[in-house]
Formats: C-alpha cells, structure tokens, sequence
C-alpha cells in the first residue's frame, strides 16, 4: 500500500508565487533558459538551472554549478521570496489549459516505495542525466521539482478534493505566460490530512508519469543520506521525496514525436521499399496553408498509424498486423513498433537513449515543427505518432516492462518553485 504524507514545504510568497513558478529544468535547453531569466530574476530555473547565473560556456555539471543552485536556493528564502511553513500539510495543485483541469495533491512519497515497487515506472533513465540531480537535490538539500505521479481513482478523495475546492481561498492563483492557469489551496486540517493519507494507504500502487530521473536521483540521495546515518529511523525527511498525484483520468498524454538526421545512407526510393515490409505506405496530398490548423489532418487519428514527412513530402504509415504482438502490451504500442520495424533495422538507431541521429518533439510544438525541422536540414525525415495512452503506460507498469525512452509528453507541465521539501 501506498506511503503519501503531508511535509512542511518551503514556497512562495502569495505576492511572488507567479514569478517564482517556472517551467522544469528539464523541458528547455539552457540557452533558452539563460534568455528566460533575462527578464525574470526571481524564476525557479535559477536555482533548476544555476548555470544561467554563471558565464556563458561553464559545464552545467561542474561542482560551481550546484553550489550556485543552492546559494540561489538560500537567497530566495532569506529575502523572504520563499518562506517556510512549520505545519505539516497537504496542498491541492490545480492546472487549467485549453479549458480542461487536473487537480492533484502535493505530498511527499516514500523512498521504499519506489526500491519495493509501489511506485511503479515504464521508462529507464540515463545515467548522466540521473547523477545531475543526484547531485543537485544533495547540494541543495532540498528536493526543488515536482515529481508527476498518477493513482487510479479515490471516490471518497475526489469528494473532498472538489469540496475544498469549490468553498476554500486559493493559496495561489495565476495565469503563467502561456496561458495555463495555476491554482493551490493548502489542506492544513487534521482530518483532511487523514482522510488523504488513508486513501492513498489503500491503492496498491503510485504511477510516475512524468519525472523518472528525478524520482531516481531523490531516492539516491535517501539512500546516499541512510548511510551518513546509520542509527535512522525512516521518519527522517531525506525518506521522502517532492510529488504531485493525480487522478490517472483527469491526465492527457500527447504525442511524442521523432525526427532522424539522415536515413542511413539510403535513397528516399530505398528507403520507402525497405520499409513497406512492416507498413503500408501511402502518400498524402500536402495541405496547403503553412499554419498550425492547417497541418492537423495530417495527425494521426488512431492507433497504428504513423505520419511521416520526408522530401517536402508526407506519408501515412499503417502498421501492418504482422509487425506487432497484440497481447504484449509494449511491442503494440506505436512507439515501439516504429523503434522495432523502423528506427533499429532500416537507420541503424539501436538505442534511442544515447544515439545523437535522432531528436524528441513534444507533441506540445505542434506538427509544423516537424515540418520546419526537415525543411530548414536539421532531419531527413520526421515522424507524427498516435499519442500512448493512459492505460497502456498502467499496464506496462504493472507488468513490470519498460516502454521505449520518449514514449510519453504529458501537459500541462508542473511549476517548479511551487514548492520546495527540505530533507533536513
């Protein structure tokens, strides 16, 4: 059964919560970050992405890199930007975009929980990648970034969620640069606090949907943090970690798309008969306006099919039957049908998580991305996938199997800076 527990976090100001919140470090390249913090000196990413405040050209693994992410950390509390609360507490996190919701409950998860498999992940994570954070949240002493679970429903949960809701002040309450509106409210009353404890005491499991380096590294360093005290007793907080669960159905799942920059020294004629093997193949007339509503036909609209764009020219793709196990719940997915007939044996891309010759676009960009990206040289060929679903990433987690890097991009993304969990 699942460990969720109410913590003492360190947060904004009410004054300052919208320009404190800032999109994850991870999202964004730290060039787009050093252009973000031009005209925000009070963002989140100073302290995600200290290397904004250091000279251009730093490695953002160096040691300056995390002592400037924790000096900046500690700015922020003693200017009195973040302050402190001393009562342990739930906080509700509400995301409106596009005129749809999700509201999740803000808490700490258990690190043994994750070693025990409660909380249950569908991806690997890449070991540079995971030891930034690992060393981040330890010289911070502070998880600083939400990690994004989901839990199948709790009736008796949601009934209190949307009573707090609907008859209680919000914390916060604003609308960020790109539109998405951010809402919290502080659940601080002991038999709110019980009442969620015990719901989340009765799912058998938590899933990660977003956040498998963070979620890795904050168990590191509680682990890291046990062996600096033998004699611990598991209250401690380095135990625990920063998450937002939410309702599985409230989420969205967009597609994430690919691009490739060559095709293997292959024809675009060779190419197309190599991979007419697993798919049908069928080119599709170019629509002609250039703006964003003017590509969407061109999505794909249902399961196991593809859109691909190669030489000014888009393609639908139609998984034939035979390039597929139907009753295994990963190889049906999309991705990995497109990673196991097409990216591996026709260009060569055996692992996706290391090989440079492919990119990841966030279904978020829109298709026209992928066009411009094959247009302008950056890819020879890009591909338009039908979003994993809920279910499946469920499935795929219970079952214990791992799902093809990339194969999810979730909106509206969590605020950094929102909150902070201090583990000690």
């Amino acid at each position: 059964m699942a460990v969720f527990r109410p913590f003492c976090a360190v947060r904004p100001s009410r004054e300052k919560a919208a320009e404190v919140a800032a999109l994850p470090y991870d999202v964004m390249s730290s060039k787009e970050a050093r252009v973000i913090c031009n005209d925000a000196p009070l963002s989140f990413l100073h302290v995600d992405r200290a290397e904004v405040d250091l000279p251009e050209g730093v490695d953002v693994y160096s040691a300056e890199v995390y002592k400037k992410a924790a000096d900046n950390l500690k700015a922020l509390v003693d200017s009195g930007v973040l302050i402190r609360d001393h009562d342990r507490c739930f906080y509700l996190y509400q995301e409106i975009m596009d005129g749809r919701s999700q509201t999740g409950v803000v808490g700490c998860a258990s690190v043994d929980d994750y070693r025990n498999g409660v909380i249950k992940k569908h991806e690997l994570t890449v070991q540079e990648k995971e030891e930034d954070r690992v060393r981040h949240v330890d010289a911070c002493n502070a998880n600083t970034g939400l990690i994004f679970l989901a839990f199948r429903k709790s009736a008796q949960m949601e009934r209190r969620i949307w009573d707090i809701i609907s008859s209680e002040k919000p914390l916060y309450d604003f609308t960020a640069d790109d539109g998405v509106k951010h809402v919290v409210w502080k659940v601080s009353d002991p038999q709110d606090i019980s009442l969620f404890e015990e719901s989340f005491s009765s799912m058998p499991a938590l899933y990660i949907a977003d956040g498998h380096h963070r979620t890795a590294s904050a168990v590191r360093v509680g682990e890291l943090r046990r062996q600096q005290n033998a004699g611990y007793t598991g209250e401690e907080e380095f135990n625990f970690f920063l998450a937002a669960a939410f309702p599985a159905d409230e989420l969205r799942i967009y597609d994430y798309n690919r691009i490739v920059k060559d095709l293997a020294g292959l024809s675009r004629d060779e190419f197309l008969d190599k991979i007419r093997a697993s798919f049908e193949v069928e080119r599709l007339f170019d629509p002609r306006g250039e703006r964003e509503s003017d590509l969407m036909c061109l999505k794909p609209e249902q399961p196991h099919t593809i859109s691909m764009y190669l030489e000014k020219t888009w393609y639908r793709l139609t998984v034939r039957r035979t390039a597929y196990n139907p009753d295994n719940p990963v190889d049906r997915l999309d991705v990995s049908i497109l990673q196991n007939r097409l990216l591996g044996p026709v260009l060569g891309i055996k692992d996706p998580r290391c090989d440079s010759r492919i990119g990841f676009i966030g279904g978020i960009r829109g298709i026209r991305e992928l066009k411009d990206r094959v247009d302008r040289g950056d890819a020879a060929v890009a591909f338009a996938m039908y979003p994993t679903q809920m279910n499946d990433l469920m499935a795929i987690a219970d079952a214990g199997s791992i799902m093809p890097p990339k194969s999810t991009w979730f909106e509206p993304k969590l605020r950094s800076g929102l909150f902070i969990h201090e583990l000690s």
